[in-house]
């Protein structure tokens, strides 16, 4: 907690806020003390919509560059509340390529349990590492899910 940490083990403090942080008032407060050139917000799908609109207020008021990371759906292909308006406001869109186990592009998460099965129920937002979640093209996400009894429609 409070560190960013990358697979190979490289490592930075991190600041951790929830739902209800207001990041406008924290990042206006310390960036001249700390000198931020920069905004960096890592698991973006789960902002608010209100926190979307203050870190839009740092990149316009306090002329400070935000790029958010995250997830643009979630296991039931449903866009998280910070994802939808994070792509109604953002000034430019990268999508960061993944590899479906078919060599097509992945732009679905499939949630999976301990055996590798499709799980179709359950909360939204449930933190787990690369074994609860497998990146996969539509066509096969779609095809999983029903396989395990799932309906998309």
């Amino acid at each position: 907690e409070g560190k960013i940490t990358s697979r190979i083990g490289l490592q930075a403090d991190a600041d951790i806020f929830d739902h209800d942080t207001d990041l406008f008032t924290i990042i206006s407060k310390r960036a001249p003390a700390d000198g931020t050139n920069c905004v960096m917000i890592d698991e973006a799908q789960f902002l608010s919509r209100v926190q979307v609109f203050q870190l839009a207020r740092v990149s316009d008021e306090l002329h400070i560059p935000v790029l958010c990371y995250g997830l643009r759906t979630d296991f039931q292909a449903n866009l998280f509340e910070g994802s939808a308006n994070l792509l109604a406001l953002a000034d430019e869109l990268k999508e960061l390529k993944t590899i479906c186990e078919c060599g097509k592009k992945a732009s679905m998460n499939l949630r999976v349990d301990e055996q590798g099965n499709a799980i179709k129920e359950g909360e939204q937002k449930v933190i787990g590492g690369n074994d609860s979640y497998v990146a996969l093209c539509r066509k096969h996400f779609i095809s999983k899910v029903k396989a395990a009894g799932g309906d998309l429609s």
